[in-house]
């Protein structure tokens, strides 16, 4: 203990702990009298005010060495560990969309694209093994500097997204193919495997219109006035002209789209081409030209990307949840050009429709809960019969199910609410330039730019549309 005269410690010292329990602070009360301790002593006061993990050792020596170096600062002793979040659980997928996204189509000089991937189709076959979902870890505990477990934040599951002829095993950890054919993605991140149906040469009169439960290769080009319907991928080595083509999993084109405003291309996933021409293309994620996009109706769910070497939009409408992204937007003779961001208008529709849902199972589950409350009371008198116990089975069981359903809808809809609100994330970027007589749109607001500018990206910043250097 202290030397006689002088101050015992909790008369000149006081602990403070922070908040979090994650820090503890020494700080001294008084000054005048003379302070002597040792390291240990101090350690030992420490202790006494509760405070017993993660001491600083080397700065409680220092302040018994020479206390009146911290008299006037809050001095940190005791530094909590923070708990270690675990990792989330995520799906490896063996086949198909993650090796084509991986295999970059080749661009010739000219700019156009090289899609060999049409020639050598990711097959598999029936019973092979073609995702696997690597379960999440768990987190690691923290420790305040009072000792308490802070518990950790575990990493979430993910499930596999089923789709068409896969199955998974018992386990759930791995899915396989169910038939002979190509694994695809579909919307939602669904995995399937669709039988492929190919074409050697043109749709024309000689084919017909196509709509098949696969996967669709055309080796050649979909003339005016013919559909395509496919619960797969298209892929067309060709063009497209106004013609109706439609995928549930994605569109590739090797040489591009010249619509004539007639028909329309829409995919669940992506459209990727060297041009398009006057067309009507809506994808559920990402449209990707190397080319031009010109004087066209463009949708898509996520961005809208043009920046090949000649990387050109003019004219027309391009419509991205997120980003669109293009070498050159508009043209020197100031054609009316619209781009617009932040604009998600089927998530406002599903917002509505899961409102309505849960409106609906909140009520089902008030009434299953009011039956439940009516049983319990029999059944404390004894008056609950068979049927009326199975009843109480029944009822607990869909109570259940109505609550899990509830709770994964009202997930939804904060994960739509905060994307709507995101308009942070939303911009529109001309790796090059931009012309006069462009109109931007993010989410509700608009700016018409008059005078061209060189390498900028138009964000949403503080109520407005502003207009920042491009990186």
């Amino acid at each position: 203990m202290p030397d006689n005269g002088t101050l015992p410690l909790e008369e000149s010292l006081q602990v403070t702990i922070s908040d979090d329990k994650m820090q503890a602070y020494l700080v001294f009360k008084r000054v005048e009298g003379e302070l002597k301790f040792t390291s240990r002593e101090l350690e030992q006061f420490l202790l006494t005010e509760g405070i017993t993990s993660g001491l600083q050792t080397d700065t409680i020596y220092l302040i018994s060495q020479r206390p009146q170096d911290f008299y006037f600062a809050q001095n940190i002793v005791a530094v909590g560990t923070p708990p270690i979040a675990g990792k989330d659980g995520y799906i490896n997928v063996l086949f198909g969309e993650s090796e084509r996204q991986d295999r970059r189509p080749v661009e010739r000089e000219d700019g156009s694209v090289d899609y060999k991937e049409v020639t050598q189709l990711a097959n598999v076959k029936a019973g092979q093994l073609i995702a696997e979902r690597v379960p999440a870890e768990p987190g690691a505990p923290g420790k305040s500097v009072t000792g308490d477990e802070i518990a950790p934040r575990d990493g979430k599951d993910v499930h596999f997204k089923i789709g068409k002829n896969v199955v998974v095993n018992p386990e759930k950890v791995a899915m396989y193919a169910a038939i002979d054919g190509l694994v695809t993605k579909t919307d939602k991140d669904k995995l399937n495997v669709f039988p492929v149906y190919e074409v050697n040469g043109d749709v024309d009169y000689n084919i017909g219109n196509i709509d098949f439960v696969g996967t669709v290769v055309i080796r050649g080009n979909i003339l005016t006035g013919f559909r395509v319907k496919a619960s797969g991928d298209i892929r067309v080595t060709g063009g497209i002209e106004g013609a109706e083509v439609e995928s549930d999993g994605s569109v590739e084109i090797s040489g591009g789209i010249i619509g004539s405003n007639k028909g329309f291309v829409k995919a669940g996933c992506n459209v990727r081409c060297s041009f398009i021409q006057e067309g009507n293309v809506i994808a559920g994620e990402d449209v990707l030209v190397t080319q031009s996009i010109m004087h066209s109706n463009v949708r898509a769910g996520k961005s809208v990307k043009c920046a090949g070497a000649k990387g050109l939009i003019v004219g027309g409408t391009i419509q991205a949840g997120d980003r669109v992204t293009a070498r050159m937007i508009g043209n020197s003779m100031s054609t009316a050009t619209v781009i617009e961001v932040g604009v998600r208008p089927e998530l406002r529709q599903e917002l509505g429709d899961l409102r309505t849902t849960m409106r609906q199972l909140a009520e089902s589950l008030d009434k299953t809960e009011k039956a439940l409350v009516l049983l319990d009371q029999m059944a404390a008198i004894g008056q609950l019969s068979g049927d009326k116990l199975a009843l109480r089975v029944k009822l607990t069981a869909t109570k259940r199910q109505t609550a899990e359903e509830l709770q994964t809808a009202k997930e939804r809809v904060l994960e739509i609410e905060k994307t709507l609100e995101d308009a942070t994330t939303a911009r529109v970027d001309a790796v090059h330039t931009l012309w006069g007589g462009t109109k931007i749109v993010i989410g509700r607001y608009t700016r018409f730019v008059k005078d061209g500018a060189q390498r900028v990206s138009f964000r949403f910043s503080d109520g407005d549309i502003v207009m920042v250097p491009f990186h």
